[in-house]
């Protein structure tokens, strides 16, 4: 069953989400010599650069010097990025990828791996929980 999941899963990103995926596979080959693992089908790259996170398709870019709650919750977080991904195909960088990369930068009060006002723009909050919702794992920090 997980081998059939796991088809539709890169399916789906690699044609209807195909426009975040190629630059989710561009970040890939950026950080080609980061620590990667696999999470529920996507891939995660921890990345040593000053910024949070990224979500590209099935192309997950963390910090990995955020500390293990950081990674906890940017993993599930980012993950729902992921499957809004498959949800909203070629829309996803304009419905999700635009607005949240504008708060990112726009706001001063993000404060990674705590509970805050990011996490209440819809993008975010949608993305929490789908993150949990999908892997069956728990935010500790939020909500």
């Amino acid at each position: 069953m997980k081998g059939i999941k796991y088809f539709f899963y890169y399916l789906l990103q690699f044609t209807w989400g195909l426009p975040q995926n190629l630059l989710g596979f561009y970040l890939f080959l950026k950080y080609r010599k980061c620590k990667k693992e696999f999470y529920h089908g996507a891939i995660i790259v921890y990345h040593h650069d000053n910024w949070g996170g990224v979500s590209l398709g099935m192309f997950i870019i963390i910090k990995a010097s955020g500390g293990e709650n950081w990674i906890h919750e940017a993993k599930i977080h980012e993950y729902g990025h992921s499957i809004q991904s498959l949800i909203l195909g070629p829309l996803y960088l304009l419905v999700i990828g635009l607005p949240s990369s504008w708060l990112y930068h726009m706001t001063e009060k993000i404060v990674f791996g705590h509970v805050n006002e990011y996490y209440l723009f819809y993008p975010e909050r949608w993305a929490n929980y789908l993150g949990q919702l999908v892997t069956g794992e728990k935010m500790r920090l939020n909500d």
